[in-house]
């Protein structure tokens, strides 16, 4: 039987000097080795969301807190940041945010150092996760020194270093170019393949991820108002009236729509838009 990892209960909080919820009663649950797709307008809740899981809020960032949150049987606000630090990876939208030390390897090493891990299983760590993120070539070279995409890599590489259970990645692919954005996704897709993680990712650009994605989850106003498979929040949830904006090939699904012509649930790719629409035209 599948597991849950996440588990949210009537879940809202409001920032220390704020008036408005970023979160309004959240019930969530997300079960081990799924990919999820959180996406919303800026200002809905997505990354208060996502700090609710690492531990930033409550332990960092203060304010109303409601309700439960749960991450591999912890309860959040009770387990230090440290302790789930090894439960949860997470990865900022900016590397640089993220990557500061003189060397590749000394980078990856960083959370390990932190958390007093021996050196020797530290070296076995790094190497394991140089290896794994192909970074082996580039572990003496200084971040700043590295392509966008491979520092995303590096950024990547620091927080399944600890072997987290849950990947937390918050718009990973914003400020890399469409080709390298396509590879950073094919890079977490093969990652939840071969190690088994489960990954939340935030990401606007819904064309680059809903085809990997167990789930869809729309959040807006800090309320979930979609969530399900991709295919059918698409057809389900107005993208546009809720500051999003769809893939192309699902706006072009919507367009045929209005003209009588309706592929339900819509096509997430072009191979399959292609045979659904011969089926329509028979």
């Amino acid at each position: 039987m599948t597991r849950k990892i996440v588990i949210i209960r009537n879940y809202s909080f409001t920032y220390e000097g704020s008036q408005r919820p970023a979160i309004r009663d959240v019930n969530l649950e997300i079960e081990e080795g799924e990919i999820v797709v959180i996406a919303g307008a800026s200002g809905s809740g997505k990354s208060t969301l996502l700090r609710s899981l690492n531990g930033l809020i409550p332990h960092v960032y203060k304010g109303e807190y409601r309700g439960e949150v749960w991450v591999d049987g912890m309860l959040v606000k009770e387990t230090p940041t440290y302790i789930l630090a090894t439960k949860v990876g997470f990865v900022f939208q900016n590397p640089e945010n993220q990557i500061f030390m003189f060397t590749v390897e000394r980078d990856i090493a960083f959370g390990l150092e932190n958390l007093g891990f021996p050196r020797d299983e530290m070296k076995r760590r790094v190497e394991w996760a140089l290896n794994l993120l192909g970074l082996k070539k580039l572990r003496k070279r200084a971040p700043h020194e590295l392509s966008d995409g491979q520092k995303q890599r590096v950024a990547i590489a620091g927080a399944i270093v600890l072997k987290p259970k849950l990947l937390v990645l918050d718009e990973p692919t914003s400020l890399l170019d469409p080709e390298t954005a396509c590879d950073v996704v094919s890079l977490v897709k093969e990652l939840n393949k071969s190690l088994g993680l489960t990954v939340i990712l935030v990401e606007h650009r819904l064309e680059l991820v809903a085809s990997i994605a167990n789930r869809l989850i729309v959040i807006n106003e800090g309320r979930i108002v979609g969530d399900g498979k991709p295919e059918r929040v698409l057809s389900n949830v107005n993208l546009q009236k809720v500051g999003l904006t769809p893939p192309p090939i699902v706006d072009l699904q919507i367009e045929l729509r209005r003209r009588g012509i309706a592929i339900d649930p819509v096509a997430l790719d072009v191979d399959r838009f292609l045979r659904e629409l011969d089926k329509v035209r028979i």
